[in-house]
C-alpha cells in the first residue's frame, strides 16, 4: 500500500513488542475510542484499549505475518505476535474493519480517541479523569 493507494494518507508504522511482527497502516482511521471491557483489559493487561478504526484493507503486514497468533475465526479475531504475545489489532464488523492498538504505532497517528465504550465494565480500580463522553457499551448506550 502506497499513500497515492490510500488518497495520499501518510502511512504509519506498527509493530509488537519484540519487532518481529511489522504493519503499515494509513493514517486515514475513521474512529478511536478506549475500550474498558473486560476481553480488552485482559487482552492488553491494562485498564483499557485505546484503538483505532479503520477498514481492513487498510491494512498491511510488512514482516512476520507467520508470526501472527490470531484469536478467532478467518472473519472476526484478534491478532498477537506469536513470540511476545503482543496484541495488534483486532478484526470486527464482519471482518470488514480493524482496531489498531493504538499501543503498537510507532508514529503519531492525527487521530485521537473520542470516547470511553464499555465503562459499564470497566477495571473498579480505574478512574476515568479525563472529560470524553462515556459509553455503558457502545457509543450511544447510557
Amino acid at each position: 500500500m502506497t499513500a497515492s493507494e490510500n488518497s495520499n494518507a501518510r502511512i504509519l508504522i506498527g509493530e509488537c513488542y519484540c519487532r518481529a511482527v511489522r504493519f503499515e497502516v494509513a493514517d486515514a482511521f475513521s474512529y478511536a475510542m478506549n475500550c474498558h471491557c473486560s476481553n480488552c483489559r485482559r487482552t492488553t493487561g491494562a485498564a483499557f484499549k485505546p484503538f483505532a478504526g479503520i477498514p481492513q484493507d487498510k491494512l498491511r503486514i510488512v514482516r512476520g505475518d507467520d508470526q501472527r497468533m490470531i484469536y478467532g475465526d478467518d472473519t472476526t479475531h484478534d491478532a498477537h505476535c506469536a513470540r511476545c504475545g503482543s496484541l495488534l489489532y483486532s478484526r470486527v464488523r464482519e471482518g470488514q474493519w480493524v482496531h489498531v492498538a493504538m499501543g503498537t504505532l510507532v508514529d503519531t497517528p492525527s487521530i485521537r480517541p473520542s470516547a470511553h465504550i464499555f465503562v459499564g465494565s470497566k477495571a473498579p480500580w480505574h478512574e476515568i479523569t479525563d472529560n470524553l463522553p462515556q459509553y455503558r457499551g457502545h457509543v450511544g448506550d447510557p
